[in-house]
């Protein structure tokens, strides 16, 4: 058996959550809710998404708050009937899928909030065009031609420590398997972390101890409403001299295991326009090596990740638990068969799909192909 289809563990309070194999769909942004409710797009999307074999899917950034979506149309889990929308369609793609364990990401924007949606420029969005004033650490802008978010203040860091833990606890309801903490992409829990957007002279500000006071204070506020498996996706650099970089996030790292993290998700950049990112195969691999090496936490790679040979690498290398891939399954959403097929491993499928099999590969699902009759 090859290390991308061997079976893996992930620990939480509640007891562990075995996963059949290391593939993970990536959280991946549709901006097709309306008001913050799932619909028939999102159950599409999730039924054939829970269909691709990976071991683990997740749903999208999924705002806390109306005011920490990233555009109007983002998902959202802050209220009765944002929950019973999402709980309604998980709900219907799961039955038509095998069983998969569901994994939900709770986000809130900060300062990248209020956009327009990318097809139609992703530039921040006026109230006038539906928009609404942003949040963040500090008063300081995007982009230098966007208004600048309102800086949050003490009673604003409790409703979105309340937000948080509202909307875990309606994950749970909702039957979950996991949930994560979005702290990458420059959205407002990273924007704390990185002394690029966070400038502020109070507790939540200056030294590294401070600038991660906040993301902690979230985590641990739903690690005590949530014992299930509760992990947190980082941005391990900015890209930017002078920003959040690989040796802070690796002490990060290191606490959120004190804290109880079962597992950290990987990835880099988003907080500046000014980053260089050198992009290629695999490039944000060796941010998950070093912080799995330096924090022994469960670690999740993701980026550029294309091929089934690179992910088995990864993994036999020992610089990553769990390969997560995002574009790769939207345009090939059958991903995990060919990988399958590539490296003699199994993956489950609703039986409806058992005869499309090519001949040479008629083990993918464990059994031998049905033939047409």
């Amino acid at each position: 058996m090859t290390l991308l289809f061997s079976p893996l563990t992930l620990s939480a309070p509640r007891g562990g959550l075995t996963l059949p194999n290391r593939m993970v769909v990536a959280p991946m942004c549709q901006y097709a809710a309306e008001q913050g409710c799932a619909n028939d797009w999102h159950l599409s999307h999730w039924s054939n998404l829970l269909n691709s074999g990976a071991g683990l899917f997740t749903i999208e950034a999924t705002a806390v708050l109306p005011e920490g979506r990233i555009t109007p149309a983002c998902l959202g889990l802050w209220s009765d009937p944002t929950a019973a929308a999402m709980t309604e369609h998980l709900q219907r793609a799961r039955a038509l899928a095998p069983q998969t364990a569901v994994c939900i990401q709770l986000a809130h924007a900060g300062r990248k909030a209020s956009s327009a949606v990318p097809w139609q420029g992703g530039q921040l969005l006026s109230p006038a065009q539906g928009g609404w004033q942003t949040v963040a650490p500090s008063a300081l802008a995007h982009l230098p031609n966007e208004t600048a978010p309102s800086e949050l203040s003490t009673e604003g860091l409790r409703q979105i420590r309340e937000a948080f833990v509202a909307a875990a606890r309606r994950a749970d309801r909702m039957g979950v398997d996991a949930i994560e903490l979005h702290c990458a992409h420059g959205y407002l829990l990273h924007e704390f972390l990185s002394p690029l957007a966070n400038q502020r002279n109070d507790t939540y500000g200056g030294s590294f101890a401070n600038r991660v006071r906040f993301p902690l204070e979230i985590f641990a506020a739903v690690r005590q409403v949530y014992d299930g498996v509760l992990g947190l996706r980082l941005s391990a650099t900015d890209w930017v001299d002078g920003g959040w970089d690989l040796a802070q996030s690796t002490e990060l790292a290191q606490r959120l295991k004190v804290a109880g993290c079962d597992f950290i998700h990987v990835s880099s950049g988003g907080v500046s326009p000014h980053q260089k990112i050198p992009l290629g195969a695999g490039y944000q691999v060796s941010f998950a090596k070093t912080i799995r090496a330096a924090s022994g936490l469960t670690t999740t790679t993701v980026g550029l990740i294309t091929q089934a040979a690179q992910a088995e690498a990864i993994l036999q290398a020992g610089d990553a638990d769990l390969i997560a891939l995002a574009r790769s399954f939207l345009y090939q959403p059958r991903w995990g068969w060919q990988a399958a097929a590539e490296l003699g491993g199994t993956v489950q499928a609703n039986p409806c799909y058992w005869r499309c099999l090519p001949r040479e590969a008629q083990t993918v699902f464990g059994k031998v192909v049905v033939a047409q009759r």
